[in-house]
């Protein structure tokens, strides 16, 4: 089939590989504006359009598809399907109506849990044990639309946002190639979302990965590997920003007040949570420093985690 494939990072590009490996024709990529970049802010291609360029394959980059002339254009193009993953630009009904068999996303969760900016995210923080790609025909709303293929994904304790991300990249190839088969072969059963069972992934805030001590560990350990690598949870010691990598909960209790250190030895630097629960710190970032292992900041900053040091009152 003729398809136009619209995406813009990493993950995007993975699946537009997918395409190009397939008997599929691309007529041609949308992708994001450069944007500024690095130290010195020069113009970055994304992903999606450097493996385009790489194929030589036509890349479109409007700011945005609402102007009468940017659907004219994608109309002229004249596709079957167009395949929307991970672009950030809102599709306006006429681009949703323009290719024969209309737009299809492949979208990070078990639909209609997390719809949204952040589902990976958003699954790990919540302390589901399971997530999965969802190949969705796109109407109108967010993430709304009809499910048309779904696999299944689990989310072990040490995933991070950055583990799954690549796990479920690799997973959603193959059903976004069934997907197309079934559309060729006009052979779709789709199904459609349960609007009760929704809930909605909102975008990652740096305020928002700040610990909160009062909360439980557990709750607390999900958070820490869901803002991995990016916002990376952190909290304030000394006028400063610690970030954290790595944590472990621990099945002991205490009643010391909630960001109380209990202790801090090689094995980790342990802070009392909420509901007497116990969280181990594994690795931390300290202003203008590399991320590290606990037992190498205190070799060198033991002071800063003195047993008894509350980290609520900075």
């Amino acid at each position: 089939m003729r398809l136009i494939f619209a995406g813009t990072p990493e993950f995007a590009a993975h699946h537009l590989q997918v395409l190009i490996d397939s008997d599929h024709e691309i007529v041609a990529v949308y992708t994001q504006p450069d944007r500024p970049a690095g130290r010195g802010k020069k113009l970055l291609a994304s992903p999606v359009k450097q493996l385009a360029e790489q194929h030589n394959i036509p890349v479109l980059q409007p700011v945005s598809l609402k102007a009468e002339a940017e659907q004219q254009q994608l109309r002229e193009l004249q596709a079957d399907v167009m395949v929307v993953v991970a672009y950030g630009l809102l599709l306006p009904q006429p681009v949703l109506d323009a290719p024969r068999f209309g737009c299809i996303n492949v979208h990070a969760s078990l639909l209609p849990r997390w719809r949204g900016a952040a589902p990976i995210q958003r699954a790990i923080a919540a302390g589901d044990r399971e997530t999965g790609i969802t190949i969705m025909q796109m109407d109108i709303g967010l993430d709304t639309g009809d499910m048309l293929v779904t696999t299944h994904c689990a989310i072990s304790e040490d995933d991070t946002g950055g583990s799954l991300h690549d796990k479920l990249m690799a997973q959603g190839g193959p059903p976004l190639l069934q997907a197309l088969q079934y559309i060729e072969e006009g052979t779709l059963q789709p199904q459609q979302q349960d609007d009760a069972l929704a809930c909605y992934a909102a975008k990652l805030t740096k305020e928002e990965a700040e610990l909160d001590w009062q909360l439980p560990a557990a709750e607390l350990h999900n958070r820490i590997r869901a803002f991995n690598p990016f916002p990376v949870a952190h909290f304030p010691l000394g006028g400063e920003r610690v970030r954290v990598w790595k944590a472990q909960r621990l099945p002991d209790t205490s009643n010391q007040p909630a960001g109380t250190i209990v202790r801090a030895d090689a094995d980790g630097i342990v802070v009392a949570c909420g509901t007497g629960s116990l969280l181990s710190l594994q690795a931390l970032q300290l202003p203008g420093k590399k991320a590290l292992p606990v037992r190498d900041i205190l070799n060198g900053h033991g002071a800063l985690f003195t047993p008894g040091t509350s980290l609520t009152s900075h």
